[in-house]
């Protein structure tokens, strides 16, 4: 009697368990997902040395996301990181960063699964035309080396976010990591360069995202930005206590910034360790949506970006798992609608009415200042003082002489 009795109970478990999962696909099928971050194009990098040629995206071994995955998970759109490593900072972020929006276009462009968007609308679009949307997103703030002309060029080219940090601080703003000891400073966790850094993406039309940022940085952005912002892959520091995740404090500041955190799927940021489960994620989700309602979370993966994912979510094809546990756990269908899209639809679009607002405003001619950004192969251009020349001699790298020396005959023999 009681084996009898067990069955049934497991009967009716089963039966629960895979309505709620024909219940997720369905309601994926309807809301299929904003990832709001993927590092392919780095893995592409790594593996491939960004030959497309040498590669099938619909099936790639040795990652997580290919088309074909991303169709089986209900994936519709992604953010993928243009993200160059901190080693390149005063180096060669930018042309390092050119070619990673040079690999995510032609991929978007040459498969014709993807489609490459710049708008709230084109994205919206493109989900109606059964396409996978690309956006762009700058992973690091060095990428722009200070330049508010180059942040301006990379949005040119299809730029519409970017983290102002990731494990180094920047001349303007701080990171979470302690990793990189570089540009150290006191009290100043984002400074008058990064104020007009925040200013001008706000003017663009560019989501400022704070994944990376402390939360220093994190608050005076905040606290600035015209415009809601982003955690583009970051979980809760209440649940899994990493420099990474975001503290209730700070999650009741972007509440009144209308803005967005979008669950990292991470181990080390889910569960503090090496493995994690779906519930462990599902708990995150909980206690943000306790905290600041739902219509503020969105998912933002990592998948290629990390090296360690929970059970069942191993790979982009697994996201329907994960809106099936919070189903179990009651969550509404017009909730996760939210999350899946229409939060990250709902940023996107304020963002780009925030520019239509600002849209009398010049492009901003602020520039960081030369002791700020240290970097000695930094050029100015600027006439030159003969008598300079020898107290700038004692400070200057030899070949940056030799530069200023050339440049002063060019304007004496040459420049009338």
């Amino acid at each position: 009697m009681n084996s009898l009795r067990h069955l049934a109970v497991l009967s009716t478990l089963c039966h629960l368990i895979s309505g709620y999962s024909e219940k997720a696909h369905d309601l994926m099928s309807r809301y299929p997902l904003i990832d709001g971050h993927n590092d392919l194009a780095l893995k592409l990098r790594i593996l491939h040395q960004n030959q497309l040629s040498q590669i099938d995206l619909h099936n790639v071994s040795k990652v997580a996301t290919d088309i074909n995955r991303l169709h089986a998970g209900h994936v519709q759109a992604l953010m993928f990181a243009v993200y160059v490593l901190c080693g390149a900072q005063d180096k060669d972020a930018v042309r390092l960063t050119l070619e990673q929006i040079d690999v995510v276009r032609r991929m978007c462009t040459e498969y014709q699964d993807f489609e490459l968007v710049t708008s709230s609308q084109e994205l919206k679009n493109s989900e109606k035309r059964r396409k996978i949307a690309c956006l762009i997103s700058i992973e690091g703030g060095h990428s722009i080396d200070s330049s508010l002309p180059a942040l301006r060029m990379f949005y040119h080219l299809g730029v519409r976010s970017m983290a102002l940090t990731h494990t180094c601080n920047t001349p303007w703003a701080e990171s979470s990591s302690k990793r990189h000891n570089v540009y150290q400073r006191q009290n100043n966790s984002l400074t008058h360069f990064g104020k007009a850094v925040v200013e001008e993406m706000n003017r663009l039309g560019m989501i400022v995202d704070l994944s990376h940022s402390s939360w220093d940085t994190a608050r005076a952005v905040l606290n600035h930005s015209k415009s809601p912002v982003i955690f583009s892959h970051s979980s809760s520091h209440f649940v899994c206590s990493h420099s990474r995740n975001v503290p209730d404090w700070l999650l009741h500041e972007l509440k009144k910034n209308r803005g967005l955190i979008m669950v990292n799927l991470h181990n080390a940021f889910i569960s503090c360790n090496d493995e994690a489960t779906i519930y462990n994620v599902a708990e995150h989700f909980d206690h943000i949506k306790r905290v600041i309602g739902a219509e503020s979370i969105g998912i933002g993966g990592d998948f290629e970006g990390a090296v360690s994912f929970p059970q069942g979510l191993e790979d982009v094809s697994k996201y329907p798992s994960l809106i099936q546990e919070l189903l179990q756990r009651n969550w509404t269908e017009s909730e996760l609608a939210d999350v899946l899209r229409r939060n990250f639809l709902r940023v996107f679009e304020e963002v780009e009415r925030v520019r239509d607002q600002l849209s009398s405003k010049k492009p901003s001619e602020v520039q960081a200042l030369t002791e700020e950004v240290q970097n000695p192969c930094r050029l100015i251009l600027a006439p030159l003082d003969p008598k300079g020349l020898l107290s700038r001699a004692q400070h200057a790298a030899p070949g940056l002489l030799i530069l200023d020396i050339a440049l002063l005959l060019y304007s004496i023999f040459i420049i009338e």
